[in-house]
């Protein structure tokens, strides 16, 4: 072939149409897996590349995303929760797989995310992921319906618009933490983390534990739950809290992993062995939890699909395509923190 290889040489290769390429170019959930695959193949033996710049002058789009993290208090000057770092990694791919270019910022620099990102052609979507108090945060959410903003986050669900949301099954992952506890015989038990609609999240979580615990006969008023913010510090001054209120729980099971973290420093600074003594679950499984000590059993969410599924149904808002609602299953990861070998 002599010359610069277009789209309507791929269709002819491909015995599609070139309005059929451009779809399966741009991941369309329009066009299927096979022939997506098929056009895919032949545009790499063609060598050919997008136009960036003029398909997006055509459509008037940017070709960029925005992603605004919420800055979270950690013990490092990064202020980016560790749970999220993970994703990031996986957002970024998926953007650069799909040709789209990624604008990293902190929620809190701005008051208009609308107006900064969307109006300013900076981005064409936005993609949040954390938020804080729920309760506040909702207002910005509103104000992003209200301004027909193309977005999605992670997490808690957008009132209206549960589809806009990619999260984890936090109350079966809640269950999981229950189950496993129980297979040991223990018979007391705590949660620590907000169990309210300040974070849905957390609630989720703690609801789907007393619940699978109530199955086997536990009393829900019977389990202490202390809040705490997703920190060590917070963990660690809420662990302090409930060995002082009561009596000393035989499990205890975290809303994240910072929290799981700063409880197990407050039991072993008490002199509590970990397992023998109390066990820990955490949630999020973040890089540190397999190397606590003892390793921490957490219960686990896929980051890679999240991060992926984040980039593609904003992608699909943006182009006017249908989206569902996606809830990922979470898994437990076991390590000796629970009282497994």
């Amino acid at each position: 072939m002599k010359g610069k290889a277009t789209s309507f040489d791929i269709a002819y290769m491909a015995g599609v149409s070139q309005s059929t390429v451009s779809r399966a170019l741009r991941d369309s959930p329009a066009v299927n897996q096979e022939t997506k695959d098929r056009i895919f193949a032949i545009a790499k033996q063609l060598n050919y590349k997008v136009d960036k710049n003029a398909s997006n002058l055509r459509k008037q789009r940017s070709g960029t995303l925005a992603l605004l993290l919420f800055e979270d208090p950690t013990v490092d000057d990064s202020q980016i929760n560790p749970f999220f770092l993970s994703m990031l990694g996986s957002i970024t791919r998926a953007c650069t797989k799909r040709g789209h270019d990624l604008l990293i910022s902190f929620q809190q620099l701005s008051n208009d995310w609308h107006a900064d990102y969307e109006d300013s052609k900076k981005a064409d979507g936005i993609i949040l992921l954390g938020y804080g108090d729920y309760v506040d945060y909702e207002e910005k959410l509103n104000q992003l319906l209200a301004q027909q903003t193309h977005f999605v986050c992670w997490g808690a669900q957008v009132e209206g618009h549960p589809e806009f949301t990619i999260r984890s099954n936090n109350r079966q992952g809640g269950r999981l933490a229950a189950e496993h506890l129980l297979q040991f015989g223990y018979q007391s038990f705590a949660f620590i983390g907000i169990a309210s609609a300040h974070a849905p999240e957390f609630n989720e979580r703690y609801q789907g534990y007393i619940e699978a615990l109530a199955e086997k006969g536990i009393d829900p008023a019977a389990v202490a739950q202390v809040d705490a913010i997703s920190t060590e510090q917070a963990g660690f001054e809420a662990t302090l809290q409930l060995l002082n209120a009561g009596p000393q729980p035989r499990a205890i099971f975290a809303a994240s992993d910072l929290i799981a973290i700063g409880i197990m420093r407050a039991l072993q600074n008490k002199g509590l062995r970990i397992p023998e003594d109390v066990a820990v679950v955490g949630f999020d499984d973040i890089p540190v939890a397999s190397f606590s000590s003892p390793g921490l059993t957490t219960i686990q969410q896929n980051t890679t699909l999240a991060g992926e599924m984040l980039v593609v149904n904003l992608l699909r808002l943006i182009a006017r395509e249908g989206i569902a609602q996606t809830e990922i299953e979470p898994k437990i990861i076991v390590r000796r923190s629970c009282g497994a070998q």
